[in-house]
């Protein structure tokens, strides 16, 4: 048994926390990226991959491990494949909410809203319900999105990166703003960094091993646990599915098991966050730096 936070952080005999997610982008990201991709078969069924063989094989890893997991699923991606998607939800897991159609971040208010509220109603169309957490497609925010996610009723939020641990998260400058939950992630804990690549997309780049994914992970793992921190692992399934990353993600679930028993906290982001939010914590107001006038080109 490792020793718990001393400062009373986490629940008791608990020393640090990790989370396993997947994001179900399935062709949205693709099409949300350019309509045009949707005529390309051989990439569309590079990303239908993940509903169709990788999220019965994912589901089964964790079964057998007793892990519950989220999943972030665009509403397009909910109302395209609503059995895998069902399935995810019959196994247990969370699901989270991720944008619509993995689109890019809306140039003001409305659009970022319409997006928001887009893909809650795909959501409670399939699955007649409404998500707590929400996690931006490409991790792209604005300063604007925690108010708008307080507004339509998300507890907690996963697509900063400024923290070891969750915090409670401010929508305004004062002092009586509403808060949601902040549980912070990283690229080097994505797989898209690490596994993705489509030809013609950004951020495509050579294909790593999964020996190579897995060790870089079990590393950061146990030094996010030395901190008292929260590891959060973000993998989508068309990705992470295939066979033999599925077998190194089937390594890292095992070492979570044994850690599990050690006292690190294993849950979904959900769970995390409703304790989190019990905590007495100061919220954390992210305002945009000033920029020099004339210092910095455009």
């Amino acid at each position: 048994m490792r020793e718990p936070a001393p400062d009373g952080f986490w629940p008791e005999k608990v020393t640090a926390a990790a989370a396993v997610t997947f994001d179900v982008d399935a062709e949205s990201a693709i099409i949300g990226f350019s309509a045009s991709n949707a005529d390309r078969l051989s990439l569309m069924t590079h990303q239908a991959y993940g509903p169709r063989t990788a999220v019965p094989r994912l589901l089964r890893l964790l079964r057998e491990r007793s892990i519950p997991a989220t999943f972030f699923v665009p509403g397009y991606t909910a109302e395209r494949w609503p059995d895998a998607i069902k399935a995810i939800r019959d196994a247990g897991h969370e699901i989270g909410h991720h944008g619509y159609l993995h689109e890019p971040l809306g140039a003001d208010e409305a659009t970022e809203e319409r997006h928001i509220v887009r893909g809650l109603e795909a959501l409670d169309r399939v699955l007649g319900m409404r998500p707590v957490g929400y996690r931006a497609p490409n991790w792209e925010t604005s300063y604007r999105t925690p108010a708008l996610l307080a507004r339509h009723g998300f507890r907690y939020d996963s697509s900063l990166m400024d923290a070891d641990r969750p915090y409670h998260l401010a929508t305004g400058p004062g002092r009586d703003a509403p808060r949601i939950v902040e549980i912070p992630i990283h690229w080097g804990l994505d797989d898209w960094e690490q596994y993705g690549f489509v030809p013609g997309m950004p951020r495509s780049g050579p294909i790593e091993t999964p020996t190579k994914v897995i060790e870089m992970w079990l590393l950061e793992l146990e030094a996010t646990i030395v901190e008292h921190g929260c590891c959060v692992f973000t993998m989508h399934p068309f990705l992470s599915g295939r066979p033999a990353r599925a077998a190194g993600l089937g390594r890292l679930l095992d070492r979570l098991v044994a850690l599990r028993d050690a006292g690190v906290w294993v849950d979904t982001l959900a769970s995390i966050a409703a304790h989190v939010a019990s905590l007495e914590l100061p919220a954390v107001y992210q305002d945009r730096p000033d920029v020099p006038s004339g210092w910095l080109p455009r």
